[in-house]
């Protein structure tokens, strides 16, 4: 459902109508999405930390419809993509649920949006993560906007992995489980859990539906720029 617009817009903007930055809107002014777990949550604390004023933004369905939508808007969009071997052992690790149902859903997402390709900037999670402000810059060149560039040094990604777990804390109190498991930033033991469920990644079984998925992705991403 949350691939197409006709079905998936109109019944996001009843669920979310108590936040206007989550469905696009006419007014947007940028779009930040990404399948599940791909750090928008960081690229949108980090922009928004580099304005100067307020930006209309819409982010966080990860829904392939939003980006359709902005595409046909002609909205300034940035997508970004994970590599699915990434990606795939966070979804197990937040959800106990086994390899096969999110590496579908990463393989139906980024088809779906790939026809979509050339009105949206993309951004690997490894360029976002390092250096957000040349995707601001890519964002302003291609769509003529003049947004601030993120300066991606220490002491600015502190303050947006500050920022990101005080909003985790006031959500979901300090030290509970859901807290842990819905912090939008790197931990230790986290990291620990995906590296372990990689071997059911891995598995016999989805090497078909590993090779699809690898072939979107370099349908996305050039082979120099991602995992």
């Amino acid at each position: 459902m949350n691939a197409y617009p006709a079905v998936y817009m109109p019944l996001s903007r009843i669920r979310h109508r108590d936040r206007d930055d989550w469905s696009v809107r006419q007014d947007t002014e940028l779009v930040i999405e990404g399948f599940g777990r791909s750090g928008s949550t960081f690229a949108v604390d980090a922009f928004e930390l580099a304005q100067p004023n307020p930006v209309r933004l819409a982010h966080h369905t990860h829904a392939a419809a939003q980006v359709i939508t902005a595409v046909k808007w002609e909205i300034p969009t940035i997508l970004i993509v994970r590599h699915p071997a990434h990606v795939v052992p966070s979804h197990m690790a937040r959800r106990d649920i086994g390899a096969r149902p999110p590496l579908v859903a990463w393989v139906r997402y980024h088809e779906r949006v790939l026809p979509y390709r050339g009105g949206f900037v993309v951004t690997p999670f490894e360029e976002m993560t390092t250096d957000l402000g040349v995707v601001i810059q890519r964002v302003n060149e291609r769509f003529g906007t003049r947004f601030r560039e993120f300066e991606h040094n220490p002491a600015n990604q502190t303050l947006v992995f500050d920022r990101i777990e005080a909003r985790n804390r006031q959500r979901f109190g300090i030290g509970t489980p859901e807290g842990e498991r819905s912090l939008a930033r790197p931990t230790p033991e986290r990291e620990a859990r995906k590296q372990a469920l990689r071997a059911a990644y891995e598995a016999p079984a989805l090497s078909s539906l590993r090779g699809r998925a690898e072939r979107v992705y370099r349908s996305l991403v050039p082979a120099t720029d991602g995992a």
